[in-house]
């Protein structure tokens, strides 16, 4: 690591986290490596994870954003690598993937992206180097930054915009739980 970069401590959770691996394992060596990263990091803060495969990196924001609706995951750790060949093919992954994953963060979804966009094979390893800066426990560790952001800001609201009168909220003039006759 050069000496001018600068990593955060650990991030400090209050309460469990469980995360989502989303993986695209299309080179699956330098894929296994960004994996072992992210769980190393995972299960040194305590928290536990699962890991789904999806065909290529522009799947990944799709992925993400169906477990978003249907799951309960805190976060997600986005894994990949897209390797420049001899096609434009390599710019609209990267844009595409880059941007849904983007897109989905600034809905307030906790995402670590570690899709490594490199030139060549050689600069996939070494980002991927279980010894080195590993870009999957890079990721992991945004994620869990992000979480803890989230947690630390996502209480409860007071004085500012609209405040309900109660917890209970109405629809069609009904309480919740009331039973309609």
């Amino acid at each position: 690591m050069a000496e001018h970069e600068y990593t955060l401590p650990r991030a400090e959770l209050d309460k469990p986290v469980k995360l989502l691996i989303v993986v695209a394992p299309f080179y699956r060596d330098i894929a296994d490596n960004l994996i072992a990263g992210a769980v190393a990091e995972i299960e040194a803060t305590g928290a536990t994870h699962e890991i789904v495969e999806v065909p290529g990196a522009l799947e990944i924001p799709t992925a993400i954003g169906i477990a978003e609706r249907m799951a309960n995951f805190d976060g997600y750790v986005a894994l990949g690598c897209v390797i420049r060949g001899e096609t434009t093919h390599y710019e609209t992954v990267c844009n595409d993937s880059s941007r849904g994953i983007t897109l989905l963060g600034l809905e307030g979804v906790c995402i670590g992206n570690g899709i490594l966009t490199v030139e060549n094979r050689a600069q996939a390893e070494v980002r991927a180097d279980p010894g080195a800066m590993n870009k999957g426990a890079g990721a992991a560790a945004a994620a869990l930054h992000l979480i803890a952001l989230a947690r630390k800001w996502g209480g409860p609201r007071k004085g500012v915009g609209f405040q309900p009168a109660s917890e209970e909220y109405r629809i069609a003039g009904t309480e919740k739980d009331t039973p309609t006759v």
